[in-house]
C-alpha cells in the first residue's frame, strides 16, 4: 500500500484491512477477498482484535497491524479525515514493561581519561633515542658531538619550515645550519668564548645572505633568522661545553637524566591528579600539580645524581639542580607552546612518532642546558 491509499474515501464507512482498497457491499465478517480471486492471493494472517486509536492501518505488506507503529523510530500515520492530535503517543499505547526509547534511557558512563599520546610508539622512540645518545657519549665524545650537531640542524629546519608556511618569514636555512654545527664544533673545542664567536658570524651570515632576496619582509627575515641562531644553536653549545670536563658523559648524562625525569614526573603527577590549570592560555594540558610532580622528581633525581655520578658532587646540590632543571624545563616547555601557539600548529613536526618533531623534544632541553652547565661550574668547577 503507498501513501496515496490514504487519500481514497471510505465507501462502506470503514477502513477496509486490505489491499484492495474499501469492501463493497460484503458482510463485516466475510472474507477479504472474493473466492475466484482466491488463487492469486496471500492468506490473511490471524490477527487479535485490538482497540483501534484511529482506526486500523495496514502496511505495505497488506498484513493488518494495529494503530501503533510496527518500529520505533516509525511515525504513525493516520488518514486525512482524523486530527492528527487525537493519535495517542506511541510509548503511551505500549505495554509499561517495554524500555523506553533512547532518548529516555540514561546517558552512557563518560569515557576513561586518556593519556594523549601514542604511549607505545612514544616509549620505542624514546627507548631508540637513549640508546643512540649513552653509546656515543660513553664509547667516543667526538661522536656524541656530531649528534649534537644532528639534533642543531633538524631544529632549524623543522622551525624555519614552520616560520615560512604559516607566517611567511624565510629565515635563511643555509647560514643558520652551516653556522649552527660551527657553532657546537667550536663550543666543544674552544668553550664558551669559542661559542660567542660562532653565533655573531652566524647572525652576519644571515644579514648579508638574506640581501640576495627582494628587501621586502628583510627585517623580519633577519630577525627570525637571528632569533633561531641564539634559541637553538647557541643553547645546545653548552651541552658540548659540559662534555668538555674530565666526568663530561656523566654530566650530560645527569643533565639529561634530570630533564627527562622532570618531565615524566609532570606527565605522571598532571595526567592522574591535575585539576588546576597552571597556564591555560600558553598550554592547557599543564597543571599546577604536574609542575609540583616535575619539581619533587626532579630533586629527587638530583640528588642521586650529585650523590653518585658526579665527582666532588653532595646530595643538596643535587636538590638545587634538580630544583632548577624544572623550573627550566617547564619554562622551555611553555617557550615552545607559546611559538606554536602564535603559529597554529600543534607539533613542529612529525620526525619522532608518538613524540612530534626534534623541537618537540628539545624544547626543554635547550634552556635547561645553559643552567645546568653553569651551576656544575660553581658547584663543581669545569
Amino acid at each position: 500500500m503507498n501513501d496515496s491509499s490514504w487519500g481514497a474515501p471510505p465507501e462502506a464507512g470503514y477502513w477496509g484491512p486490505s489491499d484492495q482498497g474499501p469492501v463493497q457491499g460484503a458482510a463485516p465478517a466475510g472474507p477479504a477477498y472474493d473466492a475466484h480471486n482466491a488463487q492469486q492471493t496471500r492468506p490473511m494472517p490471524i490477527v487479535p482484535d485490538v482497540p483501534a486509536h484511529g482506526g486500523d492501518q495496514d502496511d505495505d505488506r497488506g498484513a493488518a497491524r494495529t494503530g501503533g507503529p510496527l518500529f520505533r523510530d516509525e511515525t504513525p500515520r493516520t488518514p486525512p479525515h482524523q486530527d492528527p492530535s487525537s493519535q495517542v503517543p506511541f510509548h503511551q499505547s505500549q505495554n509499561p514493561q517495554e524500555p523506553m526509547s533512547s532518548a529516555a534511557q540514561p546517558a552512557p558512563a563518560p569515557p576513561k581519561k586518556s593519556a594523549g599520546r601514542d604511549l607505545g610508539a612514544a616509549i620505542g622512540v624514546g627507548v631508540a633515542l637513549g640508546a643512540v645518545i649513552v653509546a656515543s657519549l660513553f664509547v667516543v665524545k667526538a661522536a656524541f658531538v656530531g649528534v649534537i650537531t644532528v639534533a642543531v640542524v633538524v631544529g632549524l629546519w623543522e622551525l624555519t619550515s614552520r616560520l615560512s608556511e604559516q607566517k611567511g618569514i624565510k629565515a635563511p636555512l643555509v647560514p643558520l645550519a652551516v653556522g649552527g654545527a660551527a657553532m657546537v664544533i667550536a663550543g666543544y673545542v674552544r668553550g664558551a668564548e669559542g661559542a660567542w664567536v660562532a653565533m655573531a658570524l652566524t647572525a652576519l651570515a644571515v644579514l648579508v645572505w638574506r640581501m640576495t632576496e627582494p628587501p621586502e619582509g628583510y627585517l623580519k627575515d633577519v630577525t627570525a633568522g637571528v632569533f633561531a641562531a641564539f634559541y637553538i644553536p647557541f643553547l645546545a653549545t653548552f651541552v658540548a661545553m659540559m662534555l668538555t670536563a674530565d666526568d663530561g658523559a656523566r654530566r650530560v648524562l645527569t643533565f639529561l637524566l634530570l630533564a627527562v625525569i622532570s618531565d615524566t614526573g609532570a606527565y605522571a603527577v598532571g595526567w592522574r591528579f591535575g585539576k588546576h590549570k597552571l597556564a591555560p592560555r600558553i598550554s592547557p594540558g599543564k597543571t599546577r600539580e604536574g609542575l609540583l610532580g616535575a619539581l619533587a622528581f626532579a630533586m629527587v633525581g638530583g640528588a642521586l645524581c650529585m650523590q653518585f655520578l658526579i665527582d666532588d658532587g653532595t646530595w643538596w646540590q643535587g636538590l638545587i639542580v634538580g630544583l632548577a632543571v624544572a623550573a627550566s624545563a617547564t619554562l622551555g616547555d611553555l617557550g615552545e607552546s607559546m611559538i606554536k601557539r602564535d603559529l597554529g600548529i600543534k607539533d613542529m613536526g612529525t620526525l619522532l612518532p608518538g613524540h612530534g618533531g626534534i623541537m618537540d623534544r628539545l624544547d626543554s632541553l635547550l634552556p635547561t642546558a645553559p643552567v645546568v652547565w653553569l651551576l656544575l661550574v660553581l658547584f663543581v668547577g669545569s
